[in-house]
């Protein structure tokens, strides 16, 4: 085995916003939007067959 790629960052960016469909009625709307790690990752791994490990980063 031999290191491909190597990234430190956010992968994807979460947001949650409660919003008010009718009078009383709430939908909880979740919006998931990639980074600009996670297309580098996912290009780097196309077609390859690997091992991936995740570490989080303390803040």
């Amino acid at each position: 085995m031999r290191e491909i790629f190597n990234g430190e960052g956010v992968f994807v960016k979460y947001m949650e916003k409660e919003v008010e469909i009718r009078p009383g009625d709430k939908l909880v709307h979740r919006v998931e939007e990639p980074t600009e790690l996670w297309w580098k990752l996912k290009e780097t791994l196309k077609g390859k067959k690997v091992r991936v490990v995740v570490y989080e980063v303390e803040e």
